[in-house]
């Protein structure tokens, strides 16, 4: 069956880019938080779990990027909606991919891993589930989360403007190190999720969804304010003369 208004290259381009999109984000849950893995027989630091996520981010970035952007984060395309680069429709269809995406990367995640090597005896919390640390009120966050996923939207937006359409070379490295650097400063706090899929996907399997709702509402909140002051105050705008509005007129 085809749908009148949409042609068959059409609708085969929205079907790839939804596969994308599920690809994009299971290789950010599947390796990403593989990365995480702290037990008996591994262990990590702070800089290495920061590293981990970053490469995770270089992979998908360069795997998936060509094809829908690999957003692999229900943030980033609701950034992209109101920046303009993705239409409402499209944004639902990513959303769902990530969603799907994460949960069969974190579930691909337990079933590979043997337990033995995956689980910390000293944990509170399952492996990767985003947590606020005990100090941290839940105002501070909210920002922290908040801040953090605006800093990611900026440099997405960034990308996405046409001024910097002839600096695409390793752009894949560079929002690997941006991620890095962030879940580095800010991952002790809040465990810097910026991404509610990236979220959802370990709070499903473990059934932990501890103040889960501030990791769907400051990402998302951030995305949509840095999205909208790079649209209206920061994207190159044109103006038209006196003389040229008479012109046109």
């Amino acid at each position: 069956m085809q749908f009148r208004w949409l042609s068959r290259e059409e609708g085969w381009n929205i079907f790839a880019r939804f596969v994308s999109e599920v690809i994009a984000t299971f290789l950010l849950i599947f390796f990403g938080c593989m990365g995480c893995i702290k037990s008996e027989y591994i262990t990590n630091d702070r800089f290495a779990l920061s590293f981990h996520f970053g490469g995770a981010v270089l992979l998908l970035v360069q795997c998936c990027a060509c094809v829908s952007g690999a957003h692999a984060n229900p943030a980033i395309s609701v950034a992209a909606l109101f920046y303009g680069t993705l239409s409402w429709p499209m944004m639902f269809l990513y959303i769902l991919a990530q969603v799907i995406g994460a949960t069969i990367g974190y579930g691909s995640l337990l079933g590979i891993v043997p337990r033995v090597l995956r689980i910390d005896p000293n944990a509170k919390h399952g492996l990767c589930v985003a947590t606020i640390h005990p100090e941290v009120h839940i105002w501070q966050a909210i920002l922290l989360e908040f801040f953090a996923t605006s800093t990611l939207v900026l440099m997405c937006c960034a990308v996405w403007d046409k001024r910097n359409s002839n600096r695409f070379d390793s752009v894949s490295i560079r929002f690997g190190l941006a991620v890095s650097s962030l879940v580095y400063y800010v991952g002790p706090y809040t465990g810097c999720s910026m991404n509610p899929a990236r979220s959802l996907g370990p709070a499903i399997w473990n059934l932990d969804f501890t103040n889960h709702w501030l990791y769907w509402f400051s990402p998302t909140l951030g995305g949509i304010v840095t999205a909208v002051l790079w649209r209206y105050v920061l994207k190159e705008k044109s103006f038209e003369t006196k003389e040229q509005q008479e012109v046109n007129e």
